[in-house]
């Protein structure tokens, strides 16, 4: 097999399998960083021995052993190595070539607790939001620091600094490694999803550079959700979440034009819009609001984004529905962020004076100073209106504030409009 064809292997085994490994050796050292050596030290044997050898016909097994073997020559070189780990070392010295032991077929239950384990570390609260997006991509996604850093557009250096310090972090704060006790899951569980959605819509909706999308984080924020539905099933707004994602996701074609160019929502050709994403969505809202639990704020997002897919054509849409939900979310979740959206639904359900009164309301909210969704809203709704010269100046104030040069260009597309 040539050189090249191996890489493309080890990659795609990597990502495949790099979350299961680091989780598994993770449960055994305890230290997250030493378990991300580790296997990284796998994955350099991977590269120099499967030109020759090829592939093995159990490649994730193969890395566990080899990781394994790497951690009890560090222990065996450091003197700490007591009689459990002695037996360790003989079972993984008499292994198979394929790579398979005792081991390894015992921990297979454990796997999926292993993953789970490694999302609640990964995400834990005494990061920074910026840490835990960084640390779940890498150790989660197996995404270099170079992919991470091109995805968020960020020097390479910024993220490998990021992720050194969240798993000194982790260290100094002596997180354990395990699924956190019932009376705490709920938070945890919180901050996981918000690092998921986090990842999703930096590549729904890209706040910086030239491009409108990045499909690759929004196809990784999907997979870890798709995961986590397996890994926690009974918790309705994991299957919210990954709602709300599969929808939005289903879109994705139909967002932009052979040039890149944005193309808004109402303007979308919805034939366009992935009917397998859709019914899969679709049925993971089904799973969230069918629990017996509250609704939470995901599920909420969902039955929204459920009002679009639902709909042949954007007049078809349920407007006064998706503004009812839109309430619901606020009181749920205040924020001017989800009235700005409310005042969009409001101004479709009941015309746009309805939606032009809240926005003028959220005018002075200091959390939407230099949001350029406000102005871009409100020229919306003024162009309705027919008050164009006022459409104009918000259209081209709301140019100046967003970051991203696709939707730069698509604001003063729609300013010069208003001028005639």
């Amino acid at each position: 097999m040539p050189v090249t064809e191996t890489q493309r292997a080890v990659e795609a085994v990597w990502r495949i399998e790099s979350a299961r490994l680091i989780a598994g050796l993770s449960r055994l050292v305890r230290d997250v960083g030493l378990a991300e050596e580790l296997a990284q030290d796998a994955l350099v044997a991977a590269l120099e021995q499967w030109p020759d050898a090829g592939v093995p016909r159990n490649p994730g097994a193969w890395l566990m052993t080899v990781a394994k073997r790497r951690l009890v020559d560090q222990l065996r070189r450091r003197e700490r190595y007591d009689e459990k780990l002695a037996q360790l070392g003989r079972e993984l010295e008499s292994a198979a070539s394929d790579g398979t032991t005792e081991i390894d077929a015992a921990a297979v239950d454990h796997i999926e607790d292993d993953v789970l384990r490694l999302m609640f570390v990964a995400c834990h609260p005494v990061l920074s939001t910026e840490a835990r997006v960084a640390l779940t991509l890498r150790m989660l996604g197996g995404l270099s620091t170079d992919e991470i850093a091109r995805g968020f557009l960020v020097p390479e250096p910024t993220v490998a600094k990021r992720i050194v310090r969240a798993k000194r972090a982790l260290a100094d704060a002596k997180v354990p490694f395990e699924v956190p006790e019932p009376g705490e899951r709920e938070a945890r569980l919180a901050s996981v999803l918000e690092v998921i959605y986090l990842i999703f819509n930096e590549g729904y909706s890209a706040t910086a550079g030239d491009d409108w999308m990045r499909p690759e984080l929004c196809a990784e924020a999907l997979r870890l959700g798709r995961v986590l539905t397996g890994l926690m099933p009974a918790e309705p707004e994991v299957h919210g979440l990954v709602a709300l994602m599969e929808i939005q996701a289903s879109r994705s074609a139909a967002r932009s034009g052979p040039g890149g160019e944005p193309i808004r929502l109402l303007d979308q050709d919805r034939g366009r819009w992935n009917q397998l994403f859709i019914r899969r969505g679709l049925a993971a809202l089904d799973r969230a609001e069918g629990s017996r639990r509250p609704t939470g704020p995901y599920t909420l997002q969902a039955a929204i984004a459920a009002c679009h897919a639902r709909a042949r054509t954007p007049e078809e849409t349920d407007w006064v529905r998706m503004a009812a939900l839109y309430e619901a979310l606020a009181i749920m979740t205040p924020s001017p962020v989800v009235e700005l959206n409310r005042a969009v639904a409001l101004g479709m359900a009941y015309g746009p004076a309805a939606g032009l009164a809240l926005v003028d309301a959220l005018r002075t909210d200091p959390a939407l100073r230099g949001y350029h969704l406000l102005p871009s809203v409100r020229g919306d709704l003024l162009e309705k209106l027919g008050r164009l010269a006022e459409a104009r100046a918000e259209f081209e104030h709301a140019a100046s504030l967003t970051h991203n040069g696709r939707e730069r260009t698509l604001l003063r597309e729609r300013a010069a409009a208003c001028a005639g």
